[in-house]
């Protein structure tokens, strides 16, 4: 690895308090434009606006998509900055790119009935699984947690009488969010009935909340594994992601009229320009509670 880039990457780590997944994903989209410059012949003084066009054309060109371009841009105008303050670039002609335009997705969520449908029959299944996965569909839906999130979860973060979990997000920011009392149940089934078959199984003890088969801590990659497995288990075709959990999460409690800056909360996001995604409820949510809260379109 380049030692500028080392460096860049410990201010990042030590100084700004960034998680080791975004670390990491600076470090391959900033490597991904240092090749282009090998390829280019280029040092960091020579590096334009041309060059970054140039780049930027090429990756377009090979598919990648304006998304992952312009967060690779990101990173680079970053990086570039530090170099520039280090006096290794003359300028940082990434700050004068035009940022790419990129249409607005909006995050899929199921609708209520599709929740129902996988908590109801995954309960049918009858392999040893059962508990531990509807413990972990039941917690991602009623929490709105991240996939990072659940996979760190502890035991001592796990509060059953008050039905809250303590939960460490972002920047390491701390928040705590409530769950239901049916999500208690599940949890609690999980944990006293069957998470010490699974925890016999590990080498080393584990305080984790879930467990991957063996007994040890699950991954964001195991979780994900997990839903594509039930799925098919159930041939249902919804594509079950942890994020879509989280999404529904939100659109719910939207439709049901609850304050964006709540939601805002208990998502753990620091902007409420991230929570404003979650406005697009359905246009037959919308005329309903239009319906509902205009006082000339109720029938008299």
């Amino acid at each position: 690895m380049n030692n500028y880039l080392f460096e860049y990457l410990e201010i990042l780590k030590n100084e700004k308090r960034y998680s080791l997944k975004t670390i990491d994903s600076y470090r391959r989209d900033i490597e991904k434009f240092m090749l282009f410059m090998d390829k280019e012949g280029c040092s960091f003084k020579e590096v334009d606006i041309i060059i970054i066009r140039n780049f930027l054309s090429e990756e377009l060109n090979n598919g990648i998509t304006k998304r992952s371009c312009k967060r690779r841009l990101s990173a680079c105008k970053g990086f570039f900055k530090f170099l520039f303050k280090r006096g290794v670039a003359e300028k940082n002609d990434f700050v004068i790119l035009n940022p790419l335009k990129l249409e607005k997705k909006f995050p899929h969520a199921l609708y209520k009935e599709q929740i129902e449908k996988i908590f109801n029959e995954n309960k049918n299944r009858t392999d040893e699984m059962m508990p531990r996965d509807q413990a972990i569909i039941e917690t991602l839906y009623f929490t709105g947690i991240r996939a990072s999130e659940l996979v760190n979860l502890k035991l001592e973060d796990i509060f059953l009488k008050d039905r809250l979990l303590r939960v460490i997000g972002k920047g390491n920011k701390e928040r705590v969010v409530p769950f239901t009392e049916q999500c208690r149940d599940t949890i609690t089934e999980y944990v006293f009935k069957f998470r010490e078959k699974l925890l016999s199984r590990a080498k080393i003890p584990s305080d984790y909340l879930f467990l991957n088969k063996n007994g040890g801590q699950l991954t964001t990659r195991g979780l994900e594994l997990i839903l594509s497995e039930l799925e098919k288990k159930l041939g249902l075709n919804f594509g079950l992601h942890p994020h879509i959990f989280r999404h529904s999460f939100a659109t719910h409690l939207l439709e049901a009229g609850m304050d964006l800056r709540l939601i805002q909360e208990l998502l753990g996001h620091d902007s409420i320009n991230a929570t404003q995604v979650y406005t697009h409820v359905s246009d037959k949510s919308m005329q309903e509670i239009y319906i509902k809260s205009h006082p000339r379109a109720k029938k008299s």
